[in-house]
């Protein structure tokens, strides 16, 4: 190959590895999952915190799963609209957080959010779910 092919020639993208939320791990990240939203909760509204840094952000609480397990996600400013109960989301490179011995999935600037066409799946373990029922 010389010079020029090499220059012009571009790296492939890999295929995501979509993950399940029976396999998620304290401390992990880079994960891909399909999930439903299953319910949100504002737990801290934009401009009411004693915190200066706080008080332009939103973070909502969401419940998410799949057909293993369900988990919490944090949701934060512009995700927080994107979750919606009963919507189906792609959640591409999420990292787990450990918050009050608990796991939670969160996206941070590296990730990404997307909303998709509606999955079918019956999402299991919302009454026990994965953040909760584990402990490391």
């Amino acid at each position: 190959m010389n010079s020029a092919q090499r220059g012009s020639a571009k790296p492939g993208l890999r295929k995501p590895v979509f993950t399940k939320v029976d396999s998620l791990q304290p401390g992990t990240r880079g994960h891909t999952l399909v999930v439903k939203v299953l319910s949100s909760d504002v737990v801290l509204q934009n401009g009411r915190s004693v915190s200066l840094r706080l008080r332009d952000m939103t973070v909502s609480e969401c419940l998410v799963g799949d057909e293993t397990g369900a988990i919490l996600f944090t949701a934060r400013n512009d995700q927080v609209d994107l979750m919606k109960p009963g919507s189906s989301v792609i959640i591409r490179n999420a990292k787990i957080d450990m918050f009050k011995g608990s796991m939670r999935l969160a996206v941070d600037k590296w990730g990404r959010i997307e909303v998709t066409e509606p999955v079918i799946f019956e999402v299991k373990g919302i009454t026990t779910f994965l953040s909760l029922s584990m402990s490391w």
